[in-house]
């Protein structure tokens, strides 16, 4: 039967440390033994990897503790690809790291975001775009996490007690009719409830280098957008787009399908609040950019329902004062190293 041992790669001959990182597989054959060696390297969200008596594991941070996930091989010794899993409320799945919270029995799921670089905004090109999406390079110089859908209307009644959105048929619709300075009372209970959480808002350009999951099309699904994917009015499809079904009203969150990263409805559904002042776009490349310093209008992104298909593309803005409600209006949970809003 076939087993493993791991080894860090200082500890192989230096030949055979420097080919396992050009190859991706290196079979060794005796007379006695055939030995195959892969190489693993340390995902971008761990801290730290390493190998004990349990075996191979990674280190990361989640909710401020160091939380261990363990490898667990492919069961029965074959190529096919292991998982690292452990008994914390974290694991790995075919979109990456996730995470979870739980309040009075609802859950919430988190993705990990790496860091990176996009371009934000829309090309002069694009049709239907708008005029204050100018387009500008952003380095995101640190990783955070976005919870993988829109709040819904059951996590916030679990932390508020009352629900105060438009549509209620199911408690998986996401809460909308929520103002901005209403989410930050929200957000201060959860992170009451929850001590190391640190949850937030996320700024306007981690929302949309989440929300195009490496994409630089006006959808992270591609060129346009069918009502199979996207919960908008369908009379008014993108730029020449076939027409579909206008639902009329909010859909349970995880309902459509995720974008690259995991995260479901990023365009339409519900407007979704960010934590940054609207203001113009700078021309030059910014880093960790987090809006304007002061304003009367909080920026949402995302598009609801009801808006057109031109109005759910990823660049695309809008804003409202902070202390008013508006249909169609709910938020997303950011955590990490982010910094929380400042109320005006």
């Amino acid at each position: 039967m076939a087993s493993r041992r791991y080894f860090a790669a200082g500890s192989l001959p230096q030949r055979l440390a420097r080919l396992t990182r050009e190859v991706e597989r290196l079979t060794l054959h005796s007379e006695h033994l055939d030995l195959a060696v892969t190489p693993l390297v340390k995902p971008v969200w761990a801290s730290a990897i390493g190998c004990d008596a349990r075996g191979l594991y990674v280190e990361l941070f989640w909710r401020g503790q160091r939380c261990r996930l363990d490898w667990r091989p492919p069961e029965g010794g074959g190529d096919s690809t292991g998982a690292w899993s452990g008994e914390q409320p974290l694991g790995v799945d075919r979109y990456g790291l996730f995470g979870e919270i739980a309040v009075a029995g609802v859950t919430q799921r988190f993705r990990w975001i790496a860091p990176g670089r996009f371009r934000m905004g829309s090309p002069e090109d694009e049709p239907e775009r708008d005029d204050d999406e100018v387009p500008h390079e952003v380095t995101l110089s640190e990783g955070y996490w976005l919870a993988d859908t829109a709040c819904t209307q059951a996590l916030w009644q679990a932390v508020t007690g009352r629900n105060p959105s438009r549509f209620q048929d199911q408690p998986g619709q996401p809460v909308e009719q929520v103002s901005w300075d209403e989410v930050q009372d929200f957000l201060g209970e959860l992170n009451r409830r929850l001590p190391g959480l640190e949850a937030r808002l996320p700024s306007e350009a981690e929302w949309e280098y989440a929300c195009r999951a490496g994409t630089t099309t006006p959808f992270s699904f591609g060129e346009n957008i069918t009502a199979e994917q996207v919960n908008y009015d369908g009379n008014y499809p993108y730029a020449g787009g076939v027409k579909g079904v206008y639902r009329l009203q909010t859909v349970p969150v995880g309902s459509l399908p995720a974008n690259p990263w995991g995260l479901y409805e990023m365009h339409g559904n519900v407007c979704e609040w960010c934590a940054d002042w609207y203001g113009d776009y700078p021309t030059t490349p910014q880093v960790d950019p987090r809006g304007a310093p002061s304003g009367d209008a909080r920026v949402f992104r995302g598009g609801s329902c009801n808006y057109f298909g031109r109005d759910v593309r990823s660049a695309v803005r809008r804003r409202r004062e902070p202390g008013g409600h508006y249909g169609s209006v709910g938020f997303r949970l950011a955590l990490g190293p982010g910094k929380p809003a400042e109320p005006a």
